[in-house]
């Protein structure tokens, strides 16, 4: 039996009672063959033990021990097709981050129109780029070909000794790491969130983008943009009237930054940056403000951060306990919004035997986070809300 794996202080952020997972659906107009897409997604995890896992405390720390028991694979029959569906959830079987729960579930429902794959894996095992690099593994494996090797050392992300700041209180923390210590998560059923979408086509981002750099002395990106339009297009209607300020948070994939870092890490290799700004001026501030905002937080993301963070993470999980890090958020839980730019996502790459996706969605249940997926030439914004009024 392949040993256990110690988590890194980033996978520990998002273990335990509402840690979100990753999920998306993928439509295909032919019929999957189930037998063929379990045998290969079995021969799959060969290569990715963390993904076939499930998670194990070991004093004040988890681990993720590889089983068969990890990944459940299930198939279905469905009525509804992928576009009438009434709710796209009914094709994910969601994971949840707990000990001795599976880590991964797929689940493959034929369709009038054909299939339709769903695939949920815990946060905590894999960030969106590693998620797609399993997926494209596995549609290797399934046409007779070898899994894109993955990296496994999860010792790169091993705190260095001295960075830890001396508190551990919410705005030591959050400058260090990125990350809100506020209030215990709690898991937030599907009802009470809503998904609302804004497509920007390749004109649009061309003339946001002229408008904020017209008004900002740094080169600014599509993504500084659209970030900095979420966060005043979204934010003043759910931040509380007891925040004063608001909050912008963007993950940031950190294998380029880190010297030697393996681009194939299998893991979470992420930092989180964020900007703010007072709750009045938000929603009159300049898109040249915002996305400048942006921009820097972006910016100030390098080595040295990410040792800070790191070492910040571990602090509070030795000092104060696994319980501790249920109190870790990566978006502010009254005030903020966090933005992932999934942009080039390569969905095209899922194959199986009905070809490549025609159609696809992001599933991941997690409140006031935004997340920008490709479209055609453009951009295809999805924006997860709470829904307003009593539970």
């Amino acid at each position: 039996m392949t040993a256990t794996i110690p988590l890194s202080p980033i996978d520990h952020v998002f273990t335990g009672v509402g840690a979100y997972p990753l999920e998306f659906v993928f439509a295909y107009e032919g019929t999957i063959d189930p037998g063929r897409l379990e045998s290969s997604l079995r021969r799959t995890l060969e290569a990715f033990p963390p993904a076939g896992s499930r998670l194990a405390r070991q004093a004040e720390r988890y681990l993720l021990e590889p089983c068969a028991a990890g990944c459940e694979f299930e198939t279905r029959v469905s009525h509804a097709t992928f576009a009438g569906a009434a709710s796209r959830a009914e094709f994910v079987a969601p994971v949840e981050t707990l000990e001795g729960q599976p880590l991964m579930r797929v689940r493959l429902t034929r369709t009038t129109s054909g299939s339709v794959l769903g695939v949920a894996l815990s946060h905590a095992v894999a960030d969106g780029f590693s998620y797609f690099h399993l997926l494209a593994s596995w549609s290797r494996v399934f046409r007779g070909e070898a899994p894109i090797a993955p990296s496994h050392e999860r010792a790169r992300l091993d705190p260095p000794a001295g960075c830890a700041p001396g508190s551990l209180g919410p705005e030591s923390l959050r400058e260090a790491s990125g990350l809100f210590l506020d209030v215990p998560r709690a898991a937030t059923p599907r009802e009470r969130l809503s998904w609302t979408r804004r497509v920007f086509t390749r004109a649009e981002l061309s003339a946001l983008l002229a408008e904020a750099q017209a008004g900002c002395p740094v080169r600014l990106s599509y993504n500084d943009v659209v970030a900095a339009w979420l966060w005043r297009e979204h934010v003043p209607s759910w931040a509380e009237a007891i925040e004063g300020t608001t909050w912008l948070s963007c993950p940031v994939d950190v294998r380029r930054l880190l010297p030697g870092f393996p681009a194939s890490y299998f893991g979470c290799a992420v930092a989180l940056a964020n900007a703010s700004i007072e709750r009045e001026r938000l929603r009159g501030a300049s898109l040249a403000e915002l996305a400048r905002l942006v921009r820097d937080a972006v910016a100030g993301v390098d080595e040295r951060r990410m040792a800070r963070a790191l070492a910040a993470l571990d602090a509070l999980r030795e000092r104060q306990g696994l319980a501790a890090l249920e109190r870790l958020h990566v978006v502010h839980p009254r005030a903020g919004l966090l933005v992932t730019n999934l942009s080039r996502l390569p969905v095209r790459e899922v194959v199986f035997d009905a070809g490549p996706p025609v159609g696809f969605d992001i599933l991941v249940p997690a409140e006031r986070c935004a997340v920008v997926l490709p479209a055609g030439d453009g951009l295809d914004v999805r924006v997860c809300r709470p829904v307003a009024g009593p539970p």
